[in-house]
C-alpha cells in the first residue's frame, strides 16, 4: 500500500468518525433533537462509543482472516474515536444532567448500578487513550502495551452491560452488540487455543499494494 492510500483511508475514517458529532451539534443548535435532547445525545454517543470499540476489536480478525493488513495502521484512530464518544457520553451526563454536582453524581454511582458500570468502563478507557501514542508504546514496550490494551475487552463488556441495564425492556440493540462481541472474543479464544481453525485467509485485501 502506498503512502497516499494510507493517507486516504486515514482521512476517510476520520471524516466518517467525526460526522455523527457534527450532526449532533447541528441538530442541537437547530433544536431538532426531539422532546428530550439530553437523553437523545446521551443514548447516541453511548451507541457510537460501543460501535467504535467493537470496530477496534474487529481489526485483528479482519487482518488475520481476510488479509486486511492495512487496517492495523488505523486501529488507534478507531479506538480514539471510541474514547471521544465515550467522553461526550460522560460529559453530557455530568454537565447537562447533573450540572457538575459532584454529590449528585456520587449518589448516582452508589445507588444506580448502570451508572457505576458505565463510569467504570469509561475509566478503563482513559489509560488506553493516554497510551495510544508511538512514544508511549516505546516507553511501555510492545508486550506491556499489548497487555494493557486488553482492557478493551472489559470496556466492551462493561459498555454492553451498561446499555443493557439502561434499556430494560427492549434489549435488541445491546443484544446485537453482545452477539458481535461474543463473535470477536470467540475468535480470539480459537486463535489462542485452536489456532489451526482460524489461520486461513480466504481472500486478500482489495487495497492494492505498491
Amino acid at each position: 500500500m502506498t503512502a497516499s492510500d494510507t493517507k486516504f483511508i486515514r482521512v476517510l475514517i476520520f471524516v466518517n468518525g467525526i460526522v455523527p458529532a457534527v450532526f449532533i451539534l447541528w441538530d442541537w443548535a437547530h433544536h431538532q433533537l426531539g422532546t428530550n435532547p439530553i437523553e437523545f445525545v446521551t443514548r447516541t454517543t453511548g451507541v457510537l462509543t460501543l460501535l467504535f470499540v467493537l470496530l477496534t476489536l474487529s481489526v485483528t480478525p479482519l487482518r488475520k482472516l481476510a488479509g486486511f493488513q492495512w487496517l492495523g495502521k488505523h486501529r488507534r484512530m478507531l479506538g480514539l474515536f471510541g474514547f471521544f464518544y465515550g467522553f461526550l457520553h460522560l460529559i453530557t451526563y455530568v454537565w447537562f444532567d447533573k450540572f457538575f454536582d459532584l454529590r449528585a453524581i456520587l449518589a448516582d454511582v452508589a445507588t444506580r448500578r448502570f451508572i457505576l458500570v458505565g463510569m467504570a468502563s469509561f475509566l478503563l478507557m482513559v489509560p488506553l487513550a493516554i497510551t495510544s501514542t508511538n512514544k508511549m508504546i516505546k516507553r511501555l514496550g510492545g508486550k506491556r502495551w499489548n497487555r494493557l490494551h486488553k482492557l478493551t475487552y472489559l470496556v466492551a463488556i462493561g459498555g454492553i452491560i451498561h446499555y443493557w441495564m439502561i434499556v430494560k425492556s427492549d434489549i435488541r440493540i445491546p443484544a446485537y452488540f453482545g452477539l458481535a462481541l461474543a463473535v470477536l472474543l470467540g475468535y480470539r479464544l480459537l486463535a489462542k487455543y485452536a489456532p489451526n481453525t482460524v489461520s486461513r485467509k480466504p481472500f486478500q485485501s482489495p487495497i492494492p499494494r505498491a
